[in-house]
């Protein structure tokens, strides 16, 4: 028994060890090619003879990242509050209460997800035009809203339903209102499944390109992703620069993740142990 254990733990190792090759080489990749001198043709992963990092500054100030970085950052603070609260009220009254067409509402939204935004996105701009929202912050954080909620209601709902029907009714016994017991008793349980689904819904919002690029077309309020695509289409032979400005696209979303890996790795833990 002791072997059988041990023999499947060795090879959960050695399939997480694969999985982490495939994932780190290909930004290991990118990482180098940034630093190697500008205009130096890059093929596969290649160590610089001569470590540049003039590539950053030179990316930075032609892309105007620190616009673009603003701006995504505008539209990330307005969605993923915003997903979070409306995630955890209906996830909380789908997941605790017995609503008259609550099952079919959770089908409702969990139809949303085979939704593709390609498939929508061209409406919502003749949409948005019509209110006077096209480009705007505002209409594409109301439009991220939206486009993440099925997943968010999801999530939220998947973690109610798995809460002890004991705790819920014996504060109902001791008087306690729903939006008492949602935000005392409930919310603090719910902080890693909160907090992976925050991460989430940052990391969609922060890769946004085709939602953006169609709604704001006006370059001057480019978010970073749809500012990289411009940029790689200016720079396309000087793969170091090119590699340099996907780098700092990327570095907040690596940023996020290192500071809350453990609240990430516990919510995502959290619901694979409910499913």
């Amino acid at each position: 028994m002791n072997t059988v254990a041990r023999s499947e733990r060795w090879s959960g190792y050695a399939l997480l060890t694969v999985m982490a090759i495939v994932v780190v080489i290909p930004f290991l990749s990118v990482f180098l090619a940034s630093l190697q001198p500008a205009g130096t043709p890059v093929v596969g992963l290649t160590w610089p003879e001569r470590w540049s990092w003039d590539n950053y500054e030179t990316a930075w100030s032609v892309a105007g990242f620190s616009d673009l970085i603003r701006h995504s950052l505008i539209i990330a603070v307005g969605v993923v509050p915003a997903c979070l609260v409306l995630a955890a009220l209906a996830g909380y009254a789908l997941g605790t209460m017995k609503l008259p067409g609550g099952n079919a509402m959770a089908a409702f939204f969990i139809a949303g997800l085979t939704i593709p935004v390609e498939l929508i996105v061209v409406p919502l701009y003749f949409d948005l035009r019509g209110l006077g929202l096209t480009n705007s912050y505002l209409g594409v954080i109301l439009v991220e809203i939206a486009l993440f909620m099925p997943f968010s209601v999801f999530w939220m709902r998947t973690h109610f339903l798995s809460t002890p029907t004991s705790l819920v009714e014996a504060a109902r016994m001791d008087g306690a209102s729903s939006a008492t017991i949602l935000v005392r008793i409930l919310l603090p349980l719910a902080r890693p499944s909160l907090m992976t689904l925050g991460l989430l819904v940052f990391m969609w919002s922060w890769n946004q390109f085709l939602l953006v690029l169609v709604l704001i077309q006006d370059t001057t309020k480019h978010t970073a992703p749809a500012g990289l695509g411009f940029f790689v289409g200016q720079n396309s032979t000087d793969i170091p620069t090119l590699a340099a400005g996907t780098i700092i696209v990327m570095l907040p979303i690596l940023i996020l993740f290192v500071v809350f890996q453990r609240s990430f790795i516990a919510g995502l833990l959290q619901g694979a142990m409910k499913g």
